[in-house]
Parts: structure tokens; sequence; C-alpha cells
């Protein structure tokens, strides 16, 4: 094909429109077997990735539940010190605790309280 294009060159004819279209038809044929090919090549490549990285799993898998008890254990027995009530019940501080929370989108294990005073109105 290429041997044609040169010779048809060399003699200054014009290609005619059957010849344009079949040299443009194995072009076109080319450049998607090109594609193809690379598909295929980054598939198996992407294949090896991901069995390689399920292999490194199951080892971090097998910690993280043996982790999770210890880590409840503990959250169970922290506290953040002590609350003071001056005037106010626990379910209305607790209340309070929990709206302060919602509003500022801390969550409420994070937020340490003093102390909560009922202010009367006069």
């Amino acid at each position: 094909m290429i041997t044609t294009l040169i010779n048809y060159a060399e003699r200054g004819n014009v290609l005619s429109v059957p010849d344009a279209l079949k040299n443009a038809g194995f072009t076109i044929m080319v450049v998607f077997a090109v594609l193809c090919l690379i598909f295929i090549i980054i598939s198996i490549a992407g294949k090896i990735f991901s069995a390689t990285s399920k292999a490194d799993k199951p080892a971090a898998e097998t910690a993280a539940p043996a982790a999770a008890p210890a880590a409840a254990a503990s959250e169970e027995e922290f506290s953040s010190g002590s609350l003071r009530l001056k005037g106010c019940d626990e379910k209305t501080a607790a209340m309070i605790m929990a709206i302060v929370s919602d509003n500022t989108g801390i969550p409420l294990s994070e937020l340490v309280f003093k102390s909560i005073t009922l202010v009367e109105d006069k």
C-alpha cells in the first residue's frame, strides 16, 4: 500500500477516489487496531494492580475488627471532666449540649462543658 503511494507521488499522478478511500480506510483500521491494543494493555495492567491491592487489604481488614472493641471500651470510659449544673436539671442540660453540638457542627464527644447555669428572667 505504501509503495503504491510512493510510486504515485514519484510520477506526479493523483489518486483516484476509490484508491484514496482504500488508503483512508486502511489508515483508520491501523489507528483503531493500535487503540484496541492500548486498551487491552491498560486493562491487563489495571487487573494486575487491582489484584496486588486486594492482596494487601485482608491484612488490614483482620486487624481492624480486633482494634474496634478496644476503641469502643475506651470510648465508654472517656470523660472530659465534671459538669456543674446551677439551677438546671440533667435533662435540660443534655438538651442544651445537644443543641450547641448541632448548631456548631462539632461532635458532642469533642465539646467540653464546664458549667451550665439557668438564667432567670427579671
